[in-house]
């Protein structure tokens, strides 16, 4: 490991697999504890952009993991979440902590499912929903607990019928809940909808320009579940831009 250059921490199995555990189940709390920060911001009318970068400027919180978001998901964060917590029960010490955080991660996707609900009227029933983003994060064609599906699998449940566009995913999927009407392009999943959700925060999104999308989405309603889009140009095509945390 030399040539890695970094420090190597030579110690036996179990706290090997512990510092993995602990490692992204700390990140795993400054995502929920973020995502719950931007519900308070939303109740008491700050700006969670300015919060982040206010107390990420202290070097003892940092700057990363400090953008919310519709929830976390990936392979690692959850498991290992709940790993720690098992372990914790097994060897009768309970982390109440760490269940919270993952609790507020289910929390999390309810919130946004819920912004959904309220930008079309407040029933989600026969309602066309366009979601932009599938994967749990851009740059992956990962959908292992994606935060996307899990609100892509409310909205459903709710009687919404949702029109997604992925870059990375092009062909029914098993994760994919039944009844999600895969798209061809961004601008196609919006067609005759009355709410765009943006749930993965892939760079191309930004360059969709809103007067396209007003010219084939009737409805007037953006839930930006990753703060992506710009909001000053959305507002002044027309739309109303839900984004988290402002």
């Amino acid at each position: 490991y030399a040539a890695l250059g970094t420090k190597t921490v030579i110690t036996n199995p179990e706290t090997s697999e512990t510092i993995k555990y602990a490692a992204n189940a700390f990140l795993a709390m400054k995502l929920s504890f973020i995502n719950d920060i931007a519900a308070l911001c939303e109740a008491v009318g700050a700006d969670v952009r300015d919060v982040s970068n206010g107390i990420g400027y202290d070097h003892r919180i940092g700057l990363d993991f400090l953008r919310p978001g519709p929830g976390r998901g990936g392979s690692c964060f959850p498991k290992d979440s709940r790993a720690l917590v098992h372990i914790a029960e097994q060897a009768g010490h309970p982390f109440p902590l760490m269940q919270a955080v993952i609790d507020s991660n289910e929390r999390q996707y309810e919130r946004i499912a819920l912004k959904v609900r309220e930008a079309v009227g407040g029933s989600l029933h026969g309602a066309v929903v366009a979601v932009w983003g599938l994967t749990f994060k851009a740059g992956t064609d990962d959908l292992r607990h994606s935060p996307s599906l899990e609100i892509v699998r409310r909205l459903v449940d709710a009687g919404a019928n949702v029109q997604a566009f992925d870059p990375t995913v092009t062909a029914p999927h098993p994760f994919i809940p039944s009844g999600v009407n895969l798209m061809s392009s961004a601008l196609e999943a919006t067609r005759g909808a009355a709410a765009l959700a943006v749930l993965t925060e892939w760079p191309e999104f930004t360059r969709v320009k809103p007067d396209q999308v007003a010219a084939t989405m009737p409805g007037r309603e953006v839930v930006d579940g990753r703060n992506l889009l710009d909001r000053a140009v959305w507002t002044a095509a027309g739309f109303s831009h839900h984004g988290i945390g402002r």
